[in-house]
């Protein structure tokens, strides 16, 4: 895995923005989702500590135990990430692989999703009596509800997103974006997050994307709305998840990345969405840098 993230402030008067910091790693993990290695350039020896660890509640405890002083910074941000976005990167297998549903039934393989490979009532998409637990589902991985997406950089906008490398062969990346500004006492938010792998007959399928729009006080930090648009999602029910997001309204935004899971767990929330509202806890660090 590699990971990179910015942020970039844009001033009012249309100058040139400028990077207010920048965060990146590489990473190798194993079929179980430990980390084996962990090189950073931003030159923190305490992501040491990290080796070892596996995906899911053990690394946020252990990120937050050992990097909690850098919360909001880009590359706190990443590594929080790798828990959710090492459980999608394996879809990838269901597009380039003909034998996907034999492999995902092996038990020799680590069943790293889920309760050891258990998903019932994991989420809202896998609550009971959804169409993604019946038995045939597997089969139809490769053709699930995914959409082809086009680049997400803008050709006319030189900093629309930091470079991205090209990938071939069985690749997935996860992208996200937060946007703030100030309105009198508001502090705004468009935020959008998309998982999205390469596709064998060329391009990019996503099998996730959603776009949060809030409104949060900016003497509080209490958020006042939500709205959460479900764009692509593999199941039927998962759009469900979007509407159960509006619980965080009257929440603290900056303790996010702890209420989140306390206020949407199993089948209240989306595991994607509850990503995507963690990161939402990192608005007041970059509402400082606002005039």
């Amino acid at each position: 895995m590699a990971a990179r993230a910015r942020d970039l402030c844009t001033p009012e008067d249309g100058g040139d923005p400028h990077i207010l910091s920048e965060a990146g790693y590489e990473m190798r993990i194993s079929p179980a989702r430990e980390i084996l290695a962990l090189k950073t350039n931003a030159h923190q020896e305490r992501t040491g500590e990290l080796v070892g660890v596996r995906a899911g509640g053990d690394s946020r405890r252990m990120i937050a135990s050992a990097l909690g002083d850098l919360v909001g910074t880009p590359l706190y941000q990443i590594l929080d990430d790798f828990a959710g976005a090492s459980l999608v990167a394996r879809w990838i297998w269901s597009q380039w692989m003909p034998d996907w549903a034999a492999f995902s039934k092996d038990k020799t393989q680590p069943q790293t999703h889920g309760r050891k490979g258990n998903m019932l009532n994991i989420c809202t998409g896998f609550a009971e009596g959804s169409s993604a637990l019946l038995p045939d589902r597997l089969q139809d991985a490769a053709t699930e509800d995914t959409a082809r997406v086009g680049p997400l950089d803008d050709p006319s906008d030189s900093w629309s997103w930091h470079a991205m490398p090209d990938q071939h062969g069985p690749a997935m990346r996860r992208a996200r974006r937060l946007d703030i500004w100030r309105e009198d006492r508001l502090i705004l938010v468009d935020a959008a997050f998309q998982d999205s792998g390469t596709a064998p007959d060329g391009g990019r399928r996503a099998v996730h994307e959603y776009r949060v729009y809030a409104e949060i006080d900016a003497e509080s930090g209490i958020l006042e709305s939500l709205q959460a648009l479900p764009l692509i999602l593999p199941f039927p029910e998962c759009p469900g998840a979007a509407v159960k997001a509006a619980r965080m309204v009257g929440h603290q935004i900056g303790d996010f990345r702890n209420t989140v899971l306390d206020t949407l767990p199993s089948t209240l929330g989306c595991t994607h969405l509850n990503d995507v509202l963690r990161g939402l806890a990192d608005v007041p660090v970059l509402a400082a840098n606002l005039a």
